[in-house]
């Protein structure tokens, strides 16, 4: 199945790792496309950290097939308009990225690796440290490494790998944002979330 597929598949250490030895979490393939798109906000508004509204702009524009099942299906429209409105960017900007993004796997193209918009960024981009990562998502991460029922090695040592599902629970449980508070209170289904994010034997749903 494509679910397990993803949760099985080689996870990525964090953004903002200035070494090995300080990475203390992975990520499942699709939670790491969308923080490469997370990234990929911060520096096209010359920031040196990535915000917490990044990296739900990034799970949107990655995974929202997906996640839109925590939504009730008549919410969907009021939700995508709510995420727009609180990541700040532009519909042009975000019809611009959803329709590339479609197409590209509409025609069979794996991973964001293929898309010219990310290949001009990886291009262009000044040998600089990646973005860092913000207090605010930080905080969140730390509290996602404690929920994740998945555990990876990585360089010998055991470490929580963390998903989508787990990290938006996490925004949506922590209510320190205004991100956090206007995510809980847009009907999101906590029971299923709760469910998926924190079950070892994550539900089996084809994509």
């Amino acid at each position: 199945m494509e679910q397990s597929r993803r949760n099985n598949a080689a996870a990525r250490a964090d953004l903002d790792k200035p070494g090995a030895d300080t990475v203390s979490h992975l990520l499942t393939l699709d939670l790491s496309r969308a923080e490469s798109l997370a990234a990929m906000l911060a520096h096209s508004r010359a920031s040196q950290v990535v915000e917490l509204s990044d990296l739900v702009a990034g799970m949107y524009l990655y995974d929202w097939d997906r996640l839109a099942r925590y939504w009730e299906q008549g919410d969907h429209e009021k939700v995508e308009s709510l995420l727009r409105t609180m990541c700040r960017i532009s519909p042009e900007r975000w019809n611009y990225w959803i329709q590339l993004y479609d197409k590209k796997r509409r025609a069979g193209e794996k991973g964001l690796s293929s898309l010219p918009l990310l290949r001009r960024f990886r291009k262009e981009a000044p040998p600089d440290p990646p973005p860092g990562h913000s207090a605010d998502l930080t905080a969140i991460l730390k509290i996602a490494e404690g929920l994740a029922p998945f555990r990876g090695n990585s360089g010998g040592r055991n470490l929580p790998i963390l998903t989508s599902e787990c990290v938006l629970l996490c925004i949506v449980r922590s209510r320190r944002s205004e991100i956090s508070r206007r995510l809980a209170a847009s009907g999101v289904k906590m029971v299923e979330l709760e469910r998926d994010a924190l079950s070892s034997r994550r539900a089996r749903r084809e994509d």
